[in-house]
């Protein structure tokens, strides 16, 4: 929502008692189609609120979510997927087959007026390709929380410092690209839950317990 009514530059400019509207006109949602590549419980969160907003949804994913085909999502291929969305958004783990899925052939198959957002992991972008495609002016908007070279920069204060990351630098330029710094899960719930669950682990750990937590159990 960010990227599509352009709130960050609208901020900014009220700040400076600037109330004008110009390039800050948004699309509605409403009627429009959301490709959410990795519909598992993140991606069927997304799906969701996609469905709130009275949106098509297509989705794309190694099995079918049956709580997303309750919402009417439609599972198609990846290229049709790219190709029809008006909002893409990435929910897929950063794995060797998923390292760079939006790469420079996924890009150009994407609407010149779509949106992409990127909340799960940077490796899932291949941002020199998707730099290049911003300056030939493609694109409504792009969010993204997570950069593919984020390691040393996020999470630290660099700003009297000199990054030496000619591609960062290059998209946090454009003024349909909004980046932020993997905040995404931070809410105080969010934290606490990860402080409860790594001390319940630790106690089932220390008392020789099988933890609920466990993602491989022993055979």
């Amino acid at each position: 929502m960010a990227v599509n009514r352009r709130i960050v530059r609208a901020s900014t400019r009220t700040r400076d008692f600037d109330f004008r509207l110009d390039g800050l006109m948004g699309r509605d949602l409403h009627g429009r189609t959301a490709g959410i590549l990795g519909t598992g419980k993140i991606g069927e969160a997304f799906a969701r609120i996609a469905h709130g907003f009275g949106m098509r949804l297509l989705g794309w994913d190694v099995s079918e979510n049956p709580a997303c085909l309750d919402l009417g999502m439609t599972y198609v291929a990846k290229e049709q997927l790219l190709a029809e969305s008006d909002l893409i958004s990435l929910h897929v783990p950063l794995l060797p087959a998923t390292q760079h899925l939006i790469d420079a052939d996924a890009l150009k198959t994407m609407r010149d007026d779509a949106i992409l957002v990127n909340s799960s992991r940077g490796g899932l972008i291949d941002t020199a390709a998707l730099v290049a495609e911003l300056r030939e002016g493609r694109f409504t908007g792009v969010g993204l929380d997570v950069y593919e070279a984020e390691a040393g920069l996020f999470f630290l204060d660099r700003s009297l410092e000199a990054v030496d990351d000619d591609t960062l630098a290059r998209l946090v330029t454009f003024p349909n690209v909004l980046v932020t710094s993997h905040q995404a899960y931070y809410t105080a719930d969010a934290v606490g839950q990860i402080v409860a669950t790594t001390a319940a682990n630790v106690l089932d750990y220390t008392a020789g317990r099988r933890s609920e937590n466990v993602l491989v159990p022993r055979s």
